[in-house]
């Protein structure tokens, strides 16, 4: 089979997936009253008092029906229809990627994007960029760490370097990432207290690691530059450290990169744990496999079998590992870029189910999130295609 149709008929699987997602979230929010969801869309203060007609009466849902305002709501918001007429439109809405603008007054929008109301898709543009920034680095860290270590631990079996591994990997199961979080963050503040910066006449350790950027007093000029816009959106790529090398603006790049090494760090962690004892499982079952010990036999340098004969052919089980992983590796960002600060998809989504929802930012947050597992999913598929061929005769 031709590689670019095992491509077609995986992105033909995977569509049923997003769909999938998107139906649950779909379900979950449904399962909130009318009440609650007008009151996210048009704040509480519209809907705060106690009817004296029932909604039953006046053929809605709802308990607030005495208030024109809200039956104008509820038809506006289509929740007077049947719940397969409103995941059609919620559907429509979601494969359009229209999902309106950030409700005002909601904690992400007061709290994140200073109370504008801006389209959703707008704002998962401003935000999606630092999330990508510490995937990238996160999974850098990753493969650097978690393939030579779980190599060399299967090479140098039941030597001290293996058991440093398998300590490793039980402490990275053992520790919950939001744990190891604020473990970090408290203890590069306590060190940083010895170097940090004086801004204002007062020293900020904590800061020197908290947020996507410095304190504003401790910016040259007390404030971002130009290219760094009012919501956080840098140009001319989106991509804040990229852009402060392109500006070469080194201190702001510095500053970019070190707010990430830690929630990248604690993400790497747990997974690296995981992978680490899978690419050793899978290293030792290679080793023992007749063609290494046939090019033992003809005298090929170990580094040689260990590096291109064995390593390659134990990297199918890896890259698999990889893509299972990815799922669980994305779906910390909510609670490390929270613990963190750290401006990015998984902060956007969190502050969004903060005590006034925002169902705009919650759907598109969601569906976004999915569509990268999905994306790593296929990236996956067609490596792991790529290195055995007979993978796509299934």
């Amino acid at each position: 089979m031709r590689m670019w149709i095992y491509i077609i008929r995986r992105l033909l699987l995977l569509l049923p997936v997003i769909i999938g997602v998107m139906t649950i979230t779909f379900v979950l929010v449904s399962t909130l009253s009318v009440d609650t969801k007008l009151n996210a869309y048009y704040g509480p203060s519209k809907f705060g008092y106690a009817p004296t007609v029932s909604c039953s009466q006046l053929g809605l849902p709802g308990t607030n029906c005495t208030n024109p305002a809200y039956a104008r709501g509820v038809k506006a918001l289509g929740l007077d229809q049947p719940i397969y007429i409103q995941w059609l439109q919620y559907m429509k809405n979601s494969l359009t990627l229209n999902w309106g603008s950030t409700e005002h007054g909601s904690y992400a929008s007061t709290n994140l994007i200073g109370g504008s109301t801006i389209p959703v898709t707008t704002v998962l543009s401003y935000f999606l960029p630092y999330t990508l920034e510490l995937a990238a680095l996160s999974l850098l860290l990753i493969l650097a760490l978690a393939i030579p270590l779980g190599n060399y631990s299967a090479v140098y079996r039941n030597r001290p370097l293996d058991q440093a591994t398998r300590v490793l990997s039980f402490s990275g199961f053992a520790l919950p990432g939001f744990l190891l979080a604020i473990l970090l963050l408290l203890g590069a503040t306590v060190l940083a207290g010895q170097f940090a910066q004086v801004c204002n006449g007062q020293s900020t350790p904590f800061f020197e690691f908290y947020g996507s950027w410095p304190p504003s007093g401790c910016l040259p000029g007390g404030q971002l530059p130009s290219w760094v816009g009012s919501f956080g959106q840098t140009s001319p790529t989106g991509f804040p450290t990229v852009d402060a090398i392109i500006h070469q603006n080194w201190f702001l790049a510095w500053e970019s990169v070190k707010r990430q090494i830690l929630p990248a760090v604690t993400i790497a962690y747990g997974s690296v744990a995981g992978i680490l004892r899978f690419v050793r499982n899978s290293m030792l079952e290679v080793m023992n496999l007749d063609f290494i010990r046939t090019a033992r036999s003809k005298g090929v340098p170990e580094s040689v079998v260990v590096s291109k004969h064995a390593g390659r052919n134990s990297l199918n089980v890896t890259i698999t590992v990889l893509g299972l992983t990815f799922a669980g590796f994305i779906g910390g960002f909510a609670i490390i870029e929270l613990v963190f600060h750290l401006r990015g998809i998984g902060l956007l989504l969190a502050y969004s189910i903060l005590p006034s929802p925002d169902f705009g930012l919650i759907f598109g947050t969601t569906l976004l999130f999915t569509i990268i597992v999905v994306a790593a999913n296929i990236i996956v598929d067609i490596l792991y295609a790529y290195l055995d061929p007979r993978v796509r005769l299934g």
